[in-house]
């Protein structure tokens, strides 16, 4: 009886997703059903293929649908001369008043150069990148330059991931659905990339349910609020602040959680501005265990001008007198406002710096990167931060940033010349507090979990 139940079952279901009519975007013959926004690079049908060339002088145009999407299987076939970068716009939106930065969404990405990163997944205009590659290595090598490669996109709730010839590359779980227009795009280029030409061919949709279930590989990168995933709870992931409550913290210098100076509304945590003062006002703040070997991320967003850390490796009881309590440091400064970016030697006390020990710079791990570090502005940045015995990593919106073995001779000759030369064995305990520092200047934090190794 259970045999003749379940055949059925999984009939009808079959019939739910079969049911979806496959379209087609692209007639193959013109551009009905699209429009050109934000540039002026030409667009052209040349021998049932959508060709768009940079063009000189002009900002990113974007050649959108007509009609806009939410839930959907996205399948198209692309093809990049050299040198080239750009991707498709999925669940986007157009405001002509932000000039340049008109075309605003998710973006997977297209990516000619050594880092690789086609597949992965950037927010344009908006949040920037929210999934590369840097993670996922067998994704980096799907893509195959200058020649025609298969993408597709699965969109449904608040899941993306995206297939390069048959291979996940991105499996991202965004804080909320959106809904937007597909567009194709030719970056703004110069020098070398004028007249290139970027080629789409084969470009279908399917509408789906929310709730559409798949299989991915890839690994999962959420931005779900203060909530962890179905995969990061299977993999050991775990919340260190419930996003609502003092659970699991106290102050650095007493035994309960500070009474000023930080705040707690609608899932975010906020360290006041005081004067820019070395915890002088409510505090630094740390977990109430210790931690030896784990891998912290959490999400954080500075005001102009600020001042904040992640520390890891505390003791509490290193320095009961004025100032913060001491450990190894993730940088949280604005380098553009904050004097502190320029007084450190070598920009060791920059964002994602290991602070006045190594300066963050992500070139010496990714290959062809446009810039030493991704940072996004004074919106949400992501810090992650893994330690395995001795060896330790800062990483800064996906990239890593910082790399070093702990105890070692370099190790202590970096210490020797830091503002740390007086604590004794700086940085090489078995395990320590984690802490988020009060330096009197306004900062946000959210989406803090750890999973330990």
């Amino acid at each position: 009886m259970k045999f003749t139940f379940l055949l059925p079952l999984c009939f009808l279901i079959a019939i739910g997703v079969n049911a979806q009519k496959t379209k087609s975007l692209f007639n193959g013959k013109n551009l009905d059903g699209w429009k050109a926004l934000n540039g002026y690079a030409d667009f052209h049908v040349e021998d049932g293929v959508i060709v768009g060339i940079t063009t000189k002088g002009s900002p990113s145009t974007y050649l959108a649908t007509i009609n806009e999407y939410t839930n959907f299987i996205l399948e198209y076939e692309i093809k990049m001369d050299s040198l080239l970068n750009g991707g498709v716009q999925i669940r986007s939106q157009y405001d002509e008043s932000k000039g340049d930065n008109s075309v605003f969404g998710p973006q997977v990405e297209a990516d000619d150069s050594p880092r690789a990163w086609t597949g992965g997944i950037y927010d344009q205009s908006r949040k920037g990148w929210r999934y590369n590659l840097e993670l996922n290595e067998e994704g980096k090598k799907a893509y195959k330059n200058q020649e025609w490669n298969k993408v597709k996109v699965i969109a449904a709730g608040n899941r993306i991931s995206t297939w390069v010839n048959g291979v996940n590359c991105a499996n991202l779980i965004e804080e909320n659905s959106e809904k937007g227009f597909v567009a194709l795009q030719v970056h703004a280029g110069g020098g070398a990339k004028i007249g290139k030409a970027t080629r789409w061919k084969n470009i279908t949709i399917k509408e789906i349910a929310e709730d559409y279930k798949f299989k991915t590989t890839a690994p999962v990168v959420s931005y779900l609020l203060n909530t962890l995933s179905e995969e990061e709870k299977h993999s050991g992931w775990k919340m260190l602040w419930d996003g609502k409550s003092t659970k699991g913290w106290r102050g650095a210098k007493k035994d309960d959680f500070p009474a000023k100076g930080w705040s707690m509304n609608d899932g975010i945590l906020t360290v006041h501005a005081s004067g820019g003062g070395e915890s002088e006002n409510g505090g630094d703040i740390v977990t109430t265990r210790a931690y030896s070997n784990f891998i912290l991320e959490l999400d954080f967003k500075i005001t102009e001008g600020a001042n904040s850390g992640i520390k890891y490796f505390v003791d509490t009881e290193l320095n009961k007198g004025k100032g913060s309590a001491i450990g190894c440091e993730f940088q949280i400064l604005d380098d553009k406002n904050h004097p502190d970016a320029k007084m450190g030697v070598g920009g060791k006390r920059t964002l994602g710096s290991l602070y006045d020990l190594m300066k963050a710079n992500a070139q010496e791990y990714i290959p062809s990167l446009y810039t030493n570090k991704y940072v996004n502005g004074n919106s949400w940045n992501r810090a992650r931060i893994v330690v395995d015995g001795k060896h330790v990593q800062h990483w800064l919106n996906g990239c890593k940033v910082v790399e070093y073995e702990r105890g070692t001779q370099e190790w202590r000759e970096l210490v020797v010349y830091s503002k740390y030369a007086k604590w004794p064995n700086f940085g090489e305990a078995k395990e320590g507090l984690l802490l988020l520092q009060d330096h009197g200047d306004e900062v946000h934090f959210k989406n803090i979990k750890i999973k330990e190794l």
